[in-house]
């Protein structure tokens, strides 16, 4: 009864953000190519960075972002993540013989309990996993999130970018969006989608960078460092936080059903997807250093 009961609220969670989420790519989009750079990360002072050099995940600082084990539409296990000539790959792709029976696989992975910070300047590059019903993000987190009848001072789920857009046709499948949550992930939740941003160029060929600037007053959300939006919802958090590479696939209880990103098996026989990190940087502003744990 539980899967079913899961299952259930699931879907209705996921129609409810389809829906949501059709809304705002109406009125909602910030155009990358009109914008000018707004952000120089030479005058700072790098604290953190991985860049993916060597055969193997470094494990002194990326973990499981949870137990392995269902995940929305599928499974994630660390077994997903590679690394490779400077890069992580995170493949998406079904399997009859998984670790969990068959289903889809992919992987979250964290920084939790490794690396955690409050205030700075948060980048990656990546080339972004082309597909329907699946999605890549790279986001901050911490306990706190999950707090009902909490304030996001005390933590926020910050989506720096999330990449659900595959499934619009041409061009306009070159959309990220940036988010915010706090106050956990039921009815009581509260939420903020701060850009839906439209790239210069295909996301799902080239790398681009994806930035967030958090200083105790406010989020600020680049593309290529150009900004796209910035928002103090909820109360900015002032607590450390750590970071999360992660590709979802829409559905729940690990089969997968129709969400804001597609339904998974439209993509067709054999299908897989890889999310390309080529690095993950964090820089201190001068003047503005954040705690550390």
């Amino acid at each position: 009864m539980n899967v079913f009961h899961d299952l259930a609220l699931g879907r209705i969670a996921n129609w409810l953000t389809a829906l949501a989420s059709a809304v705002l790519l109406i009125f909602h989009v910030t155009y990358v190519a009109k914008l000018e750079p707004t952000i120089d990360t030479s005058n700072m002072d790098r604290v953190f960075a991985d860049e993916f050099d060597g055969d193997a995940l470094n494990t002194s600082v990326w973990g499981s972002h949870y137990s392995e084990g269902i995940r929305k539409g599928g499974y994630w296990t660390m077994d997903q993540a590679s690394v490779k000539d400077g890069r992580l790959t995170i493949r998406t792709e079904y399997k009859e013989d998984g670790k969990f029976g068959a289903g889809w696989y992919s992987c979250g992975m964290d920084t939790n309990g490794r690396y955690g910070k409050k205030y700075g300047y948060f980048e990656c590059r990546a080339i972004l996993p082309r597909g329907v019903g699946m999605w890549s993000a790279f986001w901050l987190f911490n306990s706190n999130v999950n707090k009902i009848n909490g304030h996001g001072r005390e933590g926020t789920e910050i989506d720096v970018f999330e990449s659900p857009y595959s499934f619009l046709p041409g061009k306009m499948a070159n959309r990220v969006t940036s988010n915010l949550h706090f106050n956990g992930y039921e009815l009581q939740t509260r939420y903020r989608n701060v850009a839906i941003s439209k790239l210069d160029n295909d996301p799902y060929e080239n790398f681009n960078k994806y930035g967030l600037l958090w200083t105790p007053e406010e989020y600020v959300f680049y593309v290529n460092d150009r900004e796209v939006g910035r928002s103090s919802y909820g109360g900015v958090s002032q607590e450390p936080e750590f970071m999360i590479l992660s590709c979802e696939v829409d559905g729940a209880a690990g089969i997968p059903t129709y969400g804001w990103s597609g339904r998974i098996d439209r993509n067709g026989p054999g299908f897989t997807a890889d999310f390309i990190v080529d690095y993950v940087r964090v820089y201190e502003l001068p003047g503005q250093a954040g705690g550390t744990k």
